[in-house]
């Protein structure tokens, strides 16, 4: 217990920042003030936006904001990443809140906040590297729609329809504008988007969402135009910690979706320190640092009354775009959001939700790399249907099963296109000076096969059965040494194989076995019976020595004359047969 005990403290203390981390954020201050002051800019509407559309209000968004933003900067294992609300997360949080209320989802983020220390602890960040590219694309792009798809009620000007399912609440939404169209809503939520879609493009540094949001606020106040439903009063300042909403006895039921949640706080946060690792030079992530700040983060952001929080892509491209070079970017970033929330919160509670979801439209859009679409399509046929049905299963599903089914079809058809690799093709055998009727002889009855590739359930059938259709011959020889490699069906199918042989009169000879995949073989039966009567071989001419003298002592053939016998080198070998 005490060994255990040590182990699991040890690993606590090598997950903790360190000198490193200090020296780091004391090189450049100067550019990592100005990075994070940008990035403060350019999440603070999209803050208020994922609040708003994740049920819990504004102030939940400012609230994760600053609390998660500040302990992911600290504890995490990126000096870029920056964390917060994000799209991904609304996405899984909206039925939450339909379900349970704003009790469940703090629950939730506090129960993934400790499964994602506990994937640190276990080390299971690395793990992130075999989800497949086209999954990654196919979920972003599932996540955008429904992002777009979420912002339709506010962006209209329409009470939110009752209901978790985003397609069925957009329709019943615009069959509400229809029957009351508010086309005051509709030109600022397009207006923002607009503003932020071609700002981004003629003036990348220069953050357009903010000025957007500004703009609308100041038309909409002087204006005193009605129809632009502003977020509402916010508090100044944040709540005092509390554990007022825990309930122990949601537990049970709470599970699967906090599972949900940390399985989508890990993945992304993950992929946003890759892609942030790709966009600088000598920069690199801890995985397993980064699910432990992440762990922290949604452990205390709920406390202050935040929802669960991921690392950011958007907001960490803007870090690295604009110069941070450590994690002291990010903690200006979450100090400057405070700032907001102390000193202009009756400011920012007159932005009209419908700029806000201009800002989220654009962001939607912005999400989606037609490039890398494009690219992933026409890669292969197996890409592009992995990448659609995620995205469909993203948009008509949940985020968990998309990415669940993305993996199952992925896997299925890397097992497919893996399979098609195994080839069994009979090879000539080296027959030496022999005499025209001596080898017609052989070629009568001796027969070698090469397996090349994988020997596993998916290929094992295929070809194994093929071989067992053989006649006419008395011995075959399997050459094994291109065997890759070998699992219990694999083994059982050959076992089968061999043993159908024998009882047909046909001798099965082998050659080349490797030392890793004796113990597949031997545990179930297999390599017993092929070394039955000696005829195991450690090199294809042995096998074919004593193919012959079976093939003599069986009385199918005369004789052949003595030969000079000469060693077989490794080279040799492959070229025989």
């Amino acid at each position: 217990m005490r060994i255990s005990f040590g182990r699991v403290a040890a690993r606590f203390t090598s997950l903790l920042p360190g000198r490193a981390d200090l020296a780091e954020i004391r090189r450049d201050p100067r550019r990592d003030l100005l990075a994070g002051l940008t990035v403060a800019v350019v999440a603070l509407p999209l803050a208020l936006g994922f609040g708003v559309s994740s049920g819990l209000g504004a102030e939940a968004g400012l609230a994760t904001a600053v609390i998660a933003g500040a302990l992911a900067a600290i504890f995490g294992g990126s000096n870029l990443q920056v964390s917060g609300p994000t799209g991904a997360m609304t996405v899984v949080l909206v039925p939450i809140v339909a379900e349970y209320g704003p009790g469940g989802v703090l629950t939730v983020g506090l129960m993934a906040g400790v499964m994602l220390v506990a994937l640190a602890v276990l080390k299971a960040g690395k793990y992130m590297r075999y989800v497949p590219a086209p999954v990654v694309e196919g979920f972003t792009l599932g996540i955008a729609c429904v992002i777009g798809l979420q912002q339709i009620p506010n962006a209209l000007g329409v009470p939110k329809p009752e209901g978790d399912r985003v397609l069925v609440v957009t329709w019943h939404a615009l069959d509400e504008f229809a029957k009351n169209p508010n086309w005051t809503a509709a030109a600022f939520a397009l207006a923002v988007a607009a503003t932020m879609l071609i700002g981004a493009r003629l003036r990348p540094t220069i953050p357009f969402s903010i000025l957007a949001v500004i703009a609308a606020t100041i038309v909409a106040q002087a204006a005193g135009l009605d129809a632009a439903k502003p977020i509402g009063d916010l508090p100044s300042g944040l709540p005092a910690p509390s554990l007022a909403f825990f309930d122990p006895g949601a537990l049970g039921s709470l599970l699967a979706p906090a599972v949900a949640v940390a399985a989508l706080a890990a993945l992304e946060s993950l992929l946003s320190a890759s892609v942030a690792d790709g966009m600088t030079v000598g920069q690199k992530h801890d995985p397993d640092r980064e699910l432990f700040g992440q762990g922290l983060a949604n452990i205390a952001s709920p406390l202050f009354g935040g929802v669960p929080a991921t690392g950011a892509i958007a907001r960490t491209a803007v870090n690295v775009r604009t110069g941070a070079s450590s994690r002291l970017a990010s903690l200006v970033h979450a100090a400057v959001l405070a700032v907001i929330v102390f000193a202009a919160a009756p400011l920012v509670s007159r932005i009209p939700l419908a700029a806000l979801a201009g800002v989220l439209l654009a962001t939607a859009i912005r999400m989606v790399e037609v490039g890398s679409l494009r690219a992933m399509a026409k890669a292969t046929r197996s890409d592009a249907l992995v990448l659609v049905l995620t995205a469909v299963a993203t948009l008509a599903l949940d985020l968990v099963y998309a990415v669940i089914i993305g993996l199952v079809v992925a896997g299925a058809l890397a097992l497919r296109a893996v399979a098609k690799q195994a080839r069994l093709e009979e090879v000539p055998l080296d027959h030496g000076d022999h005499s025209a009727e001596e080898h017609a002889l052989l070629a009568e009855h001796i027969v070698a096969y090469r397996i090349d590739g994988p020997l596993f359930f998916a290929a094992a059938h295929r070809f194994l059965l093929e071989l067992a259709e053989v006649a006419d011959v008395r011995v075959i020889i399997l050459r094994m040494s291109r065997v890759t490699t070998i699992d219990a069906t694999g083994a059982l199918v050959l076992k089968d194989v061999v043993d159908k042989l024998n009882r047909r009169g046909i001798v099965v000879m082998t050659s080349g076995i490797r030392a890793g995949q004796r113990q597949v073989l031997d545990s179930v039966g297999a390599l017993e019976l092929l070394r039955l009567e000696g005829r195991e071989y450690a090199t294809t001419p042995e096998a074919i020595q004593g193919a012959r003298t079976y093939v003599e002592c069986a009385g199918v053939m005369p004789p052949l004359p003595a030969q000079k016998s000469r060693p077989v080198s490794e080279e040799t070998e492959e070229t025989v047969g």
